[in-house]
């Protein structure tokens, strides 16, 4: 299983086959997620499209329904599950982050979907990715940081930031303009968990997360924590 290859071909799925997938799959793996944070509570649902209320212009047969009791939980929520994003894909199942689709069973702890199933259109090639450069995301060019550079996030809005550190990188979260604002304020914490995902699933031995108070102010950005990798 490699988790790594799938961030350099993964494409968010919207195209799905009417197959069943064995669920213990999907529990297995959970049982050794990395957490980005001990402690953070959180659970999820495997529902089916009948089970959900779905606005957005795909459907799939199946959706993994993301709870957690906290907002400040977001990130992690982003971390812990893109982890699974990559495992799916690694085993021929597509899937794709859905902030449109809820479950009709209504919860005030229900975060985010994932949309998920059989495809065979799930892949596609480095030079298909439409992404910020590098000196964009970063306070200079670094190629270390193209797994992130590389992560799904709502609206294509890639709204992470990295700054050197003498302990290796901080990490900052981009306040949206007004008009992003309106669709991806709720999602945008989700998306720096989805990008330190991709770090950590590069750097899997190395990589360390932790939050620190001496770190600078950035105009118009939000620190979320640091990284050694």
């Amino acid at each position: 299983m490699n988790l790594e290859k799938q961030i350099y071909i993964r494409k968010s799925c919207r195209n799905y086959l009417d197959e069943e997938i064995d669920m213990d799959l999907i529990h297995e793996f959970m049982k050794s997620i990395k957490l980005l944070n001990g402690g953070v509570s959180y659970r999820y649902d495997i529902l089916t499209i009948d089970e959900v209320n779905n606005l957005a212009r795909f459907s799939a047969p199946y959706y993994l329904a993301i709870y957690t009791d906290k907002k400040e939980n977001h990130v992690d929520m982003g971390f812990i599950f893109q982890q699974l994003c990559l495992y799916l894909q690694s085993i021929d199942i597509g899937n794709c982050w859905v902030g449109l689709a809820s479950p009709k069973k209504k919860n005030s702890d229900f975060v985010i979907s994932i949309a998920f199933g059989k495809s065979d259109d799930f892949t596609r090639t480095r030079d298909k990715f439409k992404r910020k450069g590098l000196s964009k995301i970063s306070d200079v060019e670094d190629e270390q940081l193209i797994p992130a550079q590389l992560a799904p996030s709502s609206i294509n809005s890639q709204p992470w930031y990295f700054k050197h550190s003498d302990d290796g990188f901080d990490v900052y979260q981009v306040k949206p303009n007004f008009l992003k604002r309106q669709f991806v304020k709720k999602w945008n914490s989700i998306d720096v968990g989805i990008a330190l995902a991709h770090m950590y699933v590069a750097n899997e031995d190395t990589f360390e997360f932790f939050k620190k108070t001496g770190f600078d102010d950035i105009k118009g950005h939000t620190y979320v924590g640091s990284i050694r990798i």
